[in-house]
């Protein structure tokens, strides 16, 4: 609970409505930091006017301008940041024009006055300097915390020609958005495309752009690919129209006609709404990208192109030279080769496997760079800029079904899915079905939507359905819903204690559900008793557990009591036989679901009573604990890869989004029963893996749909978003609803005392039971 005024983070950069991509890059940044971090810091920005008169009005997050062309304004606004004590650090967004003087360097006026750390994020970094260049660049990375560059080459070359200690700089690189991989057939209807091989280009036009070379080649390229479409997207540079009017646009049409491709080629001269950009490159065969300036460090036109899945055909500028690999489109070898760009452009249209493969390739390969992953690993560097000892808080996402409908039919929940694409021919199982109606029944329980009550009927029934006569159940159906050879070839008793979990959740939300599905789930949980006290393997027997203590609290039965006594006891035993003073556990080795296994023996104390059931429980979760939690604030659960052995270490990469929903869940539990505030704490980091504090510092969850992407790897995240993940997350994300309305509610008895004359201090609160 923090009682303190957020710290402000100033950006010192153009903004919006001012039409360059400094500014578009700044307010796409931003808007992802204030949805990830709005409630740990406030961020604020100072506009910067090249004082040609213009009058521009802001939105309200820009508290301050500066005209940069004036000495004297760089200096008076330092010190009014330094007298300002909410502001914690400034980013200032630099590119040489951006300031007045030589080079622009009325920036050292105000680096040099400023006290506040700052952090300087470079957008151009020009090879071979000049000694003034060097000189400059050397003055404002004294005055730095942080130099942030987008490219390992551009980093190479601050180190190596510049003389900056490798230690200041960071590299980031330039963000882009999440987009969902969309129909282009769709989207070419809607923009009058259909049946085109669609390439483009996107910008600020300008002739350094070298769109004439473009052109030249699409008179070679539509004599091979005859419905050839040429997109140019963009305004002409504000600054050039300024010194020179439209002429290099002019110089094109004329171009265009001259070859006879009118036909060919269309002019969208304007400045692109978000949404309409993203739809124009999602709908392009192949992206061209044929600048003429060799030192251009880094541009976000070719970011976003990749993102939306573009295969890309480059002249050899250094951010393509270290992003595009031969699988993700074509690196030109050298500039102005009109022929060259034909060849390639050929290549790719006329092969649709080639070209899907180095569309989906790129797609992939930008996932690190989404906003949501930039945002991460700014703010990192704020709260070190700042040297704040307070853990970071991420902000909640809101809650959202859309990828849950997707991958739900009238039979259940589909299996998998190929990136957010659910994969019908996967089939279904009991295991992702029980674990949805779980989600759903505490959807349910905290919004009391129709929609999660219509999805919870269709995961109760799926449930219901591959229970057999005997109690036992299946678990895997085909597309067509028959049962399939794999539940004969598979031990099923984790997915069969699963599906009694589910069901005892069902029962547990009885005052809120209708009682024909209570009625349902209670019959299917009644008959599969002597089917859970059959099951040995420990997970199993940890869900069972889970699924009757919830079904007992609504009927206290005794053969359900004397159930959970007897699959506790297995659990005891197979402790016992294994646990050492160093190795306090039921197994010798730690894979999946470890953490349900002590929230098992919690739960089964809190029926029974016996203390020994929570003893193993403290001891085998502290122990557990110990190992996922490398450091305080950031969870690594166990790798899937070989996962650990006694007397071994875990392996980086194979984390699982099903691995933190548990051990959420379990640390939920334990905080509930103990009231120890680092459960707490350590609750807040497992959940916080999804929103990005992990080993790669990238979000695990899609803020679009709410789907969950399938695992962290040592190197990149898996972007396929199936059933588990996304139920898991979701599992997860709801279970920190109910933490968050305990902590308000905690907040409101805390005031409401404070009120009445108690002396209460913030110690007195931690660990207070909130029912």
């Amino acid at each position: 609970m923090n009682l303190d005024i957020n710290p402000t983070v100033l950006f010192l950069t153009s903004y919006p409505p001012r039409e360059c991509g400094i500014a578009t890059f700044t307010q796409d940044m931003l808007k992802a930091l204030t949805n990830q971090f709005g409630s740990f810091y406030n961020f604020k920005i100072c506009a910067l006017e090249e004082d040609f008169g213009c009058q521009r009005v802001y939105p309200d997050e820009v508290i301050a301008t500066l005209n940069t062309r004036n000495l004297k304004s760089c200096a008076d606004l330092a010190e009014q940041l330094n007298n300002d004590p909410s502001i914690s650090v400034i980013c200032l967004q630099h590119e040489f024009g951006l300031f007045g003087g030589e080079m622009g360097d009325h920036v050292l006026a105000f680096l040099y006055s400023i006290t506040k750390p700052v952090v300087i994020t470079m957008h151009t970094v020009l090879p071979d300097p000049s000694a003034e260049r060097k000189k400059l660049v050397r003055n404002m990375a004294s005055t730095a915390h942080k130099l942030v560059v987008m490219t390992h080459q551009s980093a190479k070359i601050l180190c190596d020609e510049y003389d900056i200690e490798e230690a200041q700089v960071s590299v980031i690189p330039h963000g882009t958005h999440l987009t969902l991989w969309q129909d282009a057939v769709q989207l070419k209807e809607k923009y009058g495309l259909s049946g085109k091989k669609v390439l483009s280009t996107f910008g600020l036009l300008s002739a350094n752009k070298g769109i004439e070379n473009a052109i030249e080649a699409l008179a070679k390229i539509k004599e091979s690919i005859p419905d050839a479409m040429y997109l140019i997207l963009g305004k002409t540079h504000p600054v050039v129209v300024q010194h020179e009017g439209e002429q290099y646009r002019e110089k094109l049409l004329a171009q265009v006609e001259r070859l006879g491709l009118e036909k060919h080629v269309r002019f969208v001269n304007k400045y692109l709404a978000l949404d309409e950009l993203l739809e124009y490159l999602s709908l392009t065969d192949t992206y061209l990208f044929v600048s003429k300036d060799p030192n251009q460090a880094v541009s976000g036109t070719f970011t976003y192109a990749m993102s939306c899945g573009c295969p890309i055909i480059s002249t050899p500028m250094p951010h393509a030279q270290e992003m595009l690999k031969a699988h993700m489109g074509v690196l030109l070898e050298k500039f102005d080769q009109s022929d060259e760009i034909a060849e390639a452009a050929i290549r790719i249209l006329s092969n649709d496997h080639l070209q899907h493969h180095m569309s989906q390739n790129a797609y992939y390969h930008t996932r690190d760079a989404i906003w949501q992953n930039v945002a991460v690993k700014y703010t990192h560097l704020f709260k070190e800029t700042n040297d704040s000892s307070e853990v970071l808080s991420y902000d909640l996402p809101e809650v959202n079904l859309e990828h849950v409908r997707k991958l739900t039919t009238p039979m259940g929940m589909i299996q998998f899915a190929n990136f957010g694409v659910p994969d019908l021919t996967s089939g279904y199982t009991l295991d992702d079905n029980a674990r949805a109606l779980i989600a759903a029944c505490m959807h349910y329980h905290n919004l009391r939507e129709s929609e999660s009550l219509s999805l919870l009927e269709t995961y109760l029934d799926f449930v219901v359905s591959c229970q057999q006569a005997d109690g036992s159940f299946l678990n895997y159906v085909d597309k067509d819903g028959n049962f399939t050879t794999q539940n004969d070839e598979v031990n099923l008793d984790d997915a069969a204690m699963r599906a009694v979990w589910s069901l005892g959740s069902v029962v547990q939300h009885h005052k809120i559900l209708p009682s024909d599905l209570v009625t349902k789930a209670k019959l299917a949980l009644v008959r599969s008793l002597l089917v859970a006290r059959e099951v040995d393997s420990p997970r199993a027997r940890a869900f069972a557990i889970k699924g009757l203590y919830a079904y007992y609290e609504v009927e206290p039965d005794k053969i359900v009591l004397e159930t959970i006594d007897h699959l506790a006891l297995g659990l005891l035993d197979k402790f016992n036989g294994v646990a050492t003073p160093e190795w306090t556990w039921f197994e010798d080795y730690l894979t999946y679901a470890n953490s349900v296994l002590s929230e098992g023996m919690m739960y089964a104390y809190l029926v029974t009573r016996k203390e020994e059931y929570q003893q193993v429980a403290y001891a085998s979760f502290d122990f557990l604990l110990r190992h996922l939690y490398v450091k305080d604030d950031q969870i690594k659960v166990i790798s899937n890869n070989g996962w650990m052995m006694k007397g071994a270490t875990s392996l980086d990469g194979g984390e699982q989004p099903i691995d933190v929903c548990y051990t959420v869940m379990a640390l939920s539990l334990f905080y509930q029963v103990s009231h120890k505030h680092s459960y707490q704490e350590k609750l807040q980091a497992a959940f916080s893996w999804y929103l990005g504090n992990n080993h790669l510092s990238q979000i695990i969850y899609n803020p679009i749909t709410g789907g969950c992407f399938d695992g962290l790897e040592k190197d990149h995240v898996n972007q396929n978003q199936g059933a588990e993940s996304t139920v898991c997350y979701l599992i997860a994300r709801l279970q920190m609803e109910l933490e968050q309305y305990a902590i308000k509610k905690t907040t409101h008895n805390y005031r409401i005392m404070v009120g009445q004359g108690y002396s209460v201090t913030r110690e007195s609160l931690v660990g207070r039971s909130v029912a």
